[in-house]
Parts: C-alpha cells; sequence; structure tokens
C-alpha cells in the first residue's frame, strides 16, 4: 500500500505532540477584536485539542503510529 503524501495545508494548521495530541488554534481572533474583551482574546490565544474522530482521520493521514504513553511504574515494583 503507498503511503500518503501530507497535506501542506494541513501540516500548517495542526501540530501533533509527542504523546499524539492533535492541537488546533482556535477562531475568531483575526478582526473584530474591539467588541471582545482582553480575557476573551487571551484565552483564544491558548491551542485546544481535536479529539474524536476528525483526530484519527488526522494522525492517519500525518502518518503517525499509535501515541506514545508513559508506563507509571508502581511503588511495589521499585521494591523488588
Amino acid at each position: 500500500m503507498p503511503k500518503f503524501k501530507t497535506r501542506k495545508s494541513a501540516k500548517r494548521r495542526f501540530n501533533i505532540t509527542k504523546n499524539g495530541k492533535v492541537m488546533r488554534r482556535q477562531a475568531s481572533r483575526r478582526h473584530l477584536k474591539a467588541s471582545k474583551t482582553k480575557k476573551r482574546l487571551t484565552n483564544l490565544k491558548k491551542k485546544i485539542e481535536v479529539k474524536g474522530f476528525y483526530a484519527k482521520k488526522l494522525k492517519k493521514r500525518f502518518g503517525v503510529k499509535k501515541a506514545k504513553v508513559r508506563k507509571e511504574v508502581s511503588k511495589k515494583e521499585t521494591k523488588k
């Protein structure tokens, strides 16, 4: 099966973290800022996570395998 080519437009809009989360910027920050409060504009700066089927679709498009999950070592295992 051939590899997918990454869409450059999607590459610019989405970031994938090392834990496998797909992050995106929020809308409504480009213009008409006078009617928005400073607090609202500050909160719109933050990136948010894409969830569900759309995130799964994007990961497949970017060629990302499964997320890297850190194993937590319990105290009992460390004593042995």
